[in-house]
């Protein structure tokens, strides 16, 4: 089974992946956390890091790229990132969670320890504007185009365990692909 998990940021989307992966037994590749990482590697903030990504299309495509990869060679792998649900074509269930910004703000100041809500809205807003004109550009992708998604879910709504309890269900109730003769 291939699941993709997606969403903006604050939205949830690694909490989720990571309940989904240990309940499950799922492998799990995380777009988000590799990004971070880079940017902590190249010691900036993740805006500053995306704007040096919107200059070379390289530190994207090459994420992009692997997570594909991984997943083509692997059943039982869950795909966490914004555009994993597009990349992951033949994914078993895309999962798209959904929060409101002042929500994704809260989560985000005190993730990444921001004191300062109106700053780490600003750092929010200024990223996914960022990431969306890179997938415009990269690969004609409109971020806000959902259609492609299985579940949609508010994330606002429900703790990790009342998501993943949503998710469990969809899981369980999937229909193994028909066999062709």
């Amino acid at each position: 089974m291939r699941i993709t998990v997606s969403g903006l940021p604050g939205s949830g989307t690694t909490s989720l992946s990571r309940y989904l992966s240990e309940h499950h037994g799922f492998s799990m590749i995380s777009a988000g956390e590799v990004f971070r990482q880079l940017a902590k590697e190249h010691n900036m903030e993740l805006a500053a890091f995306g704007r040096l990504a919107e200059e070379d299309p390289a530190f994207d495509k090459m994420i992009d790229a692997r997570q594909k990869e991984i997943a083509a060679e692997r059943d039982n792998i869950l795909v966490e990132g914004r555009l994993s649900g597009w990349m992951i074509e033949d994914a078993d269930l895309k999962i798209w969670l959904y929060a409101p910004i002042g929500c994704r703000v809260k989560r985000i100041a005190f993730r990444d320890q921001i004191t300062d809500e109106k700053t780490a809205e600003d750092l929010t807003l200024e990223r996914e504007k960022c990431e969306a004109g890179r997938y415009q550009s990269y690969y004609s992708i409109d971020i806000s185009d959902l259609s492609i998604y299985h579940l949609i879910l508010n994330s606002e709504h429900w703790d990790v365990e009342g998501l993943g309890a949503i998710v469990d269900t969809a899981i369980s109730h999937i229909r193994p692909p028909r066999k062709t003769s």
